[in-house]
């Protein structure tokens, strides 16, 4: 029996390949948007546009336009304009729903009592909101699957990684509430990458492939210029391995806290990989309980091609989009 999910995103390169990817190997039951790569008016029309793309008639939420406290700064300067540059998407056909994504969240959790596993894959402001507003929520969600945070250097401070230091009182709240929570961060998500050839086998497919070719094509030189890697990170499917490909990810069992304070180390998620004995140690701060799967391991090519697999095999029943410009 598939699993069902439902993906919390800020569309977004690797979110609009989650939404496949999940669409293909899981019952995707809903998509809800948040700030983060764009605003969220831009990335709730992305998501849209994906899903018209895909040819999939899947509900969409829109959702928070701003973190629980501080100011909204979006992404925009590693994937563009759009939100999504790299290809032109066709235009949606259909708006998202009427309900606010946290009201979304909640009535999908009700619903699906003991099924729905919930992955915030964007910043995790409409995560956090629905647990404050509907104390049940963890009690009716079978789990919680994150991109975000990191056990090494972050992309956005040297110790923060985007998602969570977008909104780490967000993060704070999701990572205390004791649902079965796995959190794939940066240190394993840039082990799963699009190279040259990569790209270049999607821009030869289909017309689905073709697109995300494009859009893979912008992805891969802006990640070049601005953080001097050689591929297009695959950060948000990570997110859904557990449940799609378990082998492919190692998780370890860690407590792990999300840094509050205004300086340096805002956002930080802390992962305690310590093995203390039992001993008490003098002005050593004892391990707390674990409450989080950390991925620490990846097969990563293994999983670019899983991922490559489900984009080049989607099918081309769906609406054409405009062409596809050639990666800058």
């Amino acid at each position: 029996m598939m699993h069902k999910v439902l993906i919390d995103c800020d569309p977004g390169h690797d979110d609009a390949t989650a939404i496949l990817y999940a669409a293909r190997h899981l019952d995707l039951v809903g998509v809800t948007t948040v700030y983060g790569n764009q605003s969220v008016d831009k990335t709730t029309a992305n998501a849209l546009s994906i899903l018209t793309l895909l040819g999939l008639d899947i509900p969409v939420a829109r959702g928070c336009d701003r973190p629980l406290n501080g100011i909204f700064r979006h992404g925009g300067d590693v994937h563009g304009k759009t939100g999504i540059d790299g290809a032109e998407l066709p235009a949606p056909a259909r708006g998202p729903v009427d309900a606010h994504a946290v009201d979304f969240i909640i009535d999908t959790a009700k619903q699906h009592r003991g099924e729905l596993v919930l992955c915030p894959i964007g910043p995790f402001t409409n995560v956090a909101l629905a647990l404050r507003k509907e104390p049940q929520l963890a009690r009716w969600l079978r789990g919680i699957s994150v991109m975000g945070g990191t056990t090494q250097i972050g992309n956005t401070t040297p110790v923060a990684e985007f998602n969570v230091w977008s909104d780490p009182e967000a993060a704070d709240i999701v990572f205390r509430s004791d649902i079965p929570l796995w959190m794939v961060g940066l240190n394993v998500t840039r082990q799963v990458g699009l190279c040259e050839q990569d790209v270049a086998r999607l821009s030869e497919g289909g017309r689905v492939a073709r697109v995300f070719g494009g859009l893979f094509g912008f992805f891969r030189n802006q990640l070049r210029e601005i953080h001097g890697l050689d591929t297009a990170s695959l950060h948000d499917p990570c997110a859904l391995v557990p449940f799609i490909a378990p082998d492919l990810i190692t998780y370890r069992q860690a407590p792990v806290e999300i840094e509050l304070g205004q300086g340096p180390a805002r956002g930080m998620t802390v992962c305690d990989f310590r093995n203390l004995t039992t001993r008490k140690l003098e002005n050593i701060k004892p391990r707390a309980p674990a409450n989080c799967s950390v991925a620490v391991e990846v097969e990563g090519r293994a999983l670019v091609e899983h991922i490559l697999a489900a984009i080049l095999g989607w099918p081309d029943h769906a609406p054409a989009a405009a062409a596809v410009p050639s990666p800058v």
